[in-house]
C-alpha cells in the first residue's frame, strides 16, 4: 500500500502544518473558527464551511431549507443531517417539506 506524502504549508496567519492533498485547509485557522456554541459547533468542519459559505448560519435561515437542499451544497454529507434535524426539532423548526 502506497503511503501519501505530505508537505509542509504555511497558512496567511503563518500556522505550520502538513498536508498529503491540495486542500488549503489550515487546521489551525479551522479550529480557531470553530463556535464553541449553537448547531454549527456540532457540525465537521466541512459540513459547517458548507453552511456558511451558503449563508446559513440561523437555525431559522436552515429551516427555509429542504434536507434535499442542504445535502447538494459540496462538504455536507447525510451523516450531518441528523444533528440539523434534531437543532431544529429542540427550537420548534423544521426542514421546508
Amino acid at each position: 500500500m502506497a503511503v501519501s506524502q505530505k508537505t509542509l504549508r504555511i497558512c496567511n496567519k503563518g500556522h505550520k502544518y502538513y498536508k498529503s492533498t491540495d486542500c488549503p485547509t489550515c487546521p489551525t485557522c479551522e479550529q480557531e473558527l470553530k463556535p464553541e456554541s449553537g448547531f454549527l459547533s456540532t457540525l465537521s468542519a466541512p459540513a459547517r464551511r458548507a453552511l456558511e459559505n451558503n449563508g446559513i448560519t440561523t437555525l431559522l435561515e436552515l429551516s427555509n431549507y429542504s434536507e434535499a437542499e442542504i445535502l447538494k451544497y459540496h462538504g455536507m454529507g447525510p451523516g450531518s443531517l441528523p444533528k440539523l434535524r434534531a437543532a431544529l426539532q429542540t427550537n420548534g423548526l423544521s426542514f421546508r417539506s
